[in-house]
This record gives C-alpha cells, sequence and structure tokens, in this order.
C-alpha cells in the first residue's frame, strides 16, 4: 500500500516537472522579429555604481561605443570609497552624453541603491531608459538598439537576457545553469502574461512606469529588488515584453567562488519572499515537485523495480534536455547538455541550504 503511494506521488511530481518544462519552452516561440520598426528613439543608459572603479574602466566604453545615434549615459556614484567617482569624472571629459549623479550617504536610505537609482532616474533627460551593471558588457554594438526597438505604444516594459561569462569551474558551471534557468522562467512567464521579474544587468522601461507605482516606494525598506520588486509593481500582460536577439543580450563578471555566489543569492531569494502570492506559489511549487521527484526517485530505485522507475526518470530527463537545450541555443549559451542533470542536483542542494540560511538571518545591504 504506501509503495504504491509513493509510487503515484512520483508519477504525479514526475508529470507536474514535464508540464512545467513544456509550459517554458513557450517563450522560444517569440515572433516579434518581423514587426520591428527601425526608428531610434532617444535612450537613457544608467549604470549604477558603488565602488566599481575597475570595472567602469574595463566595461563602460562598450556602452559609449554602442552604434545608437541618440543616447545619453547616466553614471551614478553610489557614495562609493574608491576612484569610482574619478574615473566617471575621466570618462565624462571625453564623452558629452555622459551625465554624473553623486550620491552621498543619506542617514535614511544608507547603502541604499535604490535611493541611488531614484536620483538618476530623475536625473535622466530621456524618458526611455535602458539599465545595466557596471559590471556588466553589452555583447555587441547593437545593444541599445536591439532592446529600445522592443519599445512600442503598448509594451513600455522590456525584459532582456543578462548572461555571465563563461569561466572552467565548478561554481561558474552552476552559475550559468542557474541564470539560464532563471531566465526560462521569467522570459516564459512573461510570454503567458504573467510577468513577474527581470535582472537589472538588462532591463528597460518607460519613465512614467515608475511614477506610475511611486517608484521604489512599496519595498524601498527592502536592501535588493530594484529590478524583480519593480517588475512585480509595474509589469502585466499589456505592457511587458522580452528581447530574445542575441545582440541584446549583456554579459557580467561571474561570482568567483560559492561563497560569494551563496551571498549574492540569499539577497535574490530573500527579495522572492515579497513577490505577488501567485508568483510566489507557482515558483515554490516548481521548486517542492522537483525536491520531491528526486526524493521518490532515490526511494523507489531501492524499493521498487528499476524497471519501472528508470523509463520515469529518463522521460523526465528527455523533456528537461530538449526544452534546456532548445533554451540554451536560442540564449547563445554553452552548456553541457550531459551535465544538466548533475547541475540540477547541485543546484537544488544550493536552494536549499539558502532557505535554510535565510531562516536564521537576512541578507543587508546591496554592495
Amino acid at each position: 500500500m504506501i509503495l504504491s503511494v509513493l509510487l503515484y506521488s512520483f508519477v504525479v511530481f514526475t508529470s507536474i516537472q514535464i508540464i512545467y518544462y513544456l509550459v517554458f519552452s513557450s517563450f522560444l516561440f517569440d515572433d516579434k522579429k518581423d514587426k520591428k520598426k527601425h526608428l531610434q528613439i532617444p535612450i537613457s543608459v544608467i549604470v549604477c555604481a558603488k565602488n566599481e572603479a575597475k570595472n567602469l574602466k574595463e566595461f563602460l566604453p562598450s556602452i559609449l561605443n554602442q552604434k545608437y545615434t541618440n543616447f545619453e549615459v547616466v553614471l551614478i556614484n553610489d557614495a562609493s570609497s574608491d576612484a569610482t567617482l574619478e574615473v566617471m569624472e575621466a570618462f565624462a571629459e571625453s564623452h558629452k552624453n555622459i551625465k554624473i549623479v553623486d550620491v552621498k550617504n543619506v542617514e535614511v536610505f544608507w547603502g541604499n541603491k535604490k535611493y541611488a537609482l531614484t536620483l538618476g532616474i530623475k536625473a535622466a533627460k530621456n524618458d526611455h531608459l535602458l539599465f545595466t551593471d557596471a559590471d556588466c558588457k553589452p555583447v555587441s554594438k547593437h545593444w541599445i538598439y536591439e532592446m529600445s526597438q522592443n519599445f512600442n505604444t503598448n509594451k513600455t516594459i522590456v525584459l532582456g537576457y543578462g548572461k555571465y561569462k563563461k569561466q572552467k569551474s565548478l561554481v561558474n558551471l552552476l552559475v550559468r545553469f542557474e541564470t539560464l534557468l532563471t531566465a526560462i522562467q521569467y522570459f516564459s512567464y512573461a510570454k503567458m502574461g504573467t510577468p513577474y521579474m527581470g535582472v537589472g544587468r538588462n532591463l528597460a522601461y518607460h519613465r512614467a512606469n515608475f511614477f506610475r507605482v511611486n517608484g521604489f516606494i512599496n519595498h524601498m525598506h527592502i536592501k535588493s529588488g530594484d529590478d524583480d520588486l519593480f517588475i512585480q509593481d509595474a509589469a502585466n500582460k499589456e505592457n511587458t515584453t522580452i528581447s530574445l536577439s542575441n545582440h541584446s543580450f549583456t554579459k557580467s563578471i561571474p561570482p568567483k567562488s560559492f561563497t560569494a555566489w551563496f551571498r549574492q543569492k540569499r539577497r535574490h531569494i530573500s527579495t522572492a519572499n515579497h513577490y505577488k502570492f501567485k508568483h510566489k506559489f507557482f515558483l515554490a511549487f516548481f521548486f517542492i515537485s522537483k525536491l520531491f521527484f528526486y526524493l521518490l526517485a532515490t526511494i523507489l530505485f531501492f524499493l521498487y523495480p528499476w524497471e519501472i522507475i528508470l523509463p520515469i526518470v529518463l522521460t523526465y530527463y528527455l523533456v528537461q534536455f530538449i526544452v534546456v537545450g532548445a533554451s540554451a541555443k536560442k540564449l547563445k549559451e554553452p552548456i553541457i547538455g550531459y551535465l544538466v542533470p548533475f547541475l540540477e542536483i547541485g543546484l537544488l542542494l544550493f536552494h536549499v541550504s539558502i532557505f535554510i540560511t535565510n531562516l536564521s538571518s537576512k541578507p543587508t545591504h546591496w554592495k
């Protein structure tokens, strides 16, 4: 009796996972290419930097050298203690389209990136805003153009893809795999009309969206979430779209150690607690059903004939391989296919450890 219940439960959770992956594949069928216009609307690129002097020297030229005729770059120095401001000023001397916003620490907003971003958004001269980070590099000189082409009368929020640089290490494999899975989810949810997040490494929206929801006021007290919590407030089926052109991607420096990545993901996961209920439910259900899939598969392999369990497991992996593989190809993400099962198990254990840690303490500053 107990074995039968375990088997039926295993089949149910496997089916749920397969349904999720089939739903996730929806973003792959994006059909906006033929609908693009070729007008270059005025764009303000906003980069918020805190102690990023080295990265600005390396990556800012890739933004300034974009093949776009009408854009400014708003550089926000968020109370840096290094030479960030000096680097910004040096670039501004030779580039007239740079505007610097020097943010001083204010006691009530101490260490709050959202406060700095708010000042930068207000200082921008253009209504269409494109956001990235100081350690990000557009993958092409057409990044601004490709992201801006997704704007139209109705679509005023554009979710882009922010990938991480490929390196030879286990942590890098896991980071890039997790980034790909996250993108698959937020792209597919947006395609289905229920956007729930974006990444600040590559995000664009019309300034009116910002003021319509009073900026970050609903979550100003939360140190992270200038991207996903803003999307929670401002995005909907009518005003949000996605950008899948491979020229619209950005590439960032990945965390170099498990400790750095653990700290980063703690902030992201703790922020997800403030999502709308429907988003928390479906995201949590995906995670929990995956956890039970692995737990029950492990138990049943020891207690039940493997000839029955193995085909079920292989069916799951086949569907996952097809969807993740097609998504990786679409997003130009070199993921090694045969490592996906191992990467998924490692990522699952990693997330469980973060959830446990976040129960006892909460991350604070954004830098």
